[in-house]
């Protein structure tokens, strides 16, 4: 046991020594400034000359600026550095979502499609995710000739330096403006209007500012897909109807009309080629 205690004064002993010469050591570092020009003036300036300015991309490497970040659009000629796109294109692929939701027609399609399962009583067929794929593609169908004018009007341009980012940004705003505003309603369009303050709007497409046209567009995608979804409802609901008063008049209560409807529906649905009906009139009312 005395072993024991002299060895672990001893290891004590060692480690409060080894604290102190570290401690000693780090307090007395000392840091001085870099004296480059041989003057013996040293501050606590880290660069050697004075922060300049460029006139242009050449300059700009001879200037010596601390502590900034500069980002040059390759030699002048307006395109974007290779990293700077890199990281714009991944923050316009993190806002993607929202812009499939909000501005193209993927909003009204899905609806219908989730409306056309639940009246269908099919509760997961077809599953979320060949609903979500064919809303998709449908989008991209629908929306293909507005993307193709923003990419040939706005990113082509910019790409090659002809125009500005604000202008670019107006010019792939335009098509989307075209395509919204024929779906919107004009009293969605006049109460969101309203409540921004804009109440001598006179009526014409062009005076309406983004930030109102959005929510108006939403909503009245919203409004015609669920009239859309309520028309679809009524035959099967009419099936349904049927068979429970078939069911009640031979005294069978305790079965659940669906379960002997949902035949007659998915029956129905195939005799009257229901997908082509629902697809290609869905896709028309864009038109």
């Amino acid at each position: 046991m005395g072993k024991r205690k002299k060895s672990k004064k001893a290891l004590m002993i060692f480690v409060a020594a080894l604290c102190i010469m570290l401690a000693y050591s780090v307090f007395s570092l000392y840091v001085y400034a870099t004296d480059i020009d041989n003057t013996g003036d040293t501050d606590e300036r880290t660069y050697e000359d004075e922060p300049g300015e460029s006139e242009s991309t050449g300059e700009l490497n001879d200037t010596n600026i601390g502590n900034t970040v500069t980002i040059a659009l390759n030699n002048g000629n307006g395109s974007i550095n290779g990293a700077l796109q890199i990281v714009l294109i991944l923050t316009g692929i993190s806002l993607l979502p929202f812009l499939l939701l909000t501005l193209t027609s993927f909003t009204r399609i899905i609806i219908v499609l989730h409306f056309t399962r639940q009246a269908l009583n099919t509760q997961t067929a077809p599953p979320n995710m060949v609903l979500i794929g064919i809303a998709v593609f449908l989008t991209m169908y629908i929306m293909s000739p507005v993307f193709n004018q923003i990419y040939t009007d706005a990113l082509v341009p910019l790409d090659n330096g002809t125009i500005e980012l604000d202008e670019a940004f107006e010019k792939g705003v335009q098509p989307l403006r075209e395509y919204m505003y024929p779906q919107t309603e004009v009293k969605d369009v006049s109460v969101f209007m309203e409540i921004a303050g804009y109440e001598d709007w006179d009526g014409e497409p062009d005076n309406v500012p983004l930030q109102v046209l959005i929510p108006a567009y939403v909503m009245s995608e919203l409004r015609t897909a669920f009239i859309i979804g309520f028309l679809i409802y009524v035959p099967f609901l009419i099936i349904d109807m049927v068979v429970s008063s078939v069911l009640m008049s031979m005294g069978m209560m305790m079965l659940p009309p669906t379960t002997i409807s949902m035949p007659f529906k998915i029956l129905l649905f195939v005799l009257a080629d229901g997908w082509n009906l629902i697809i290609v009139n869905l896709v028309r009312t864009f038109y």
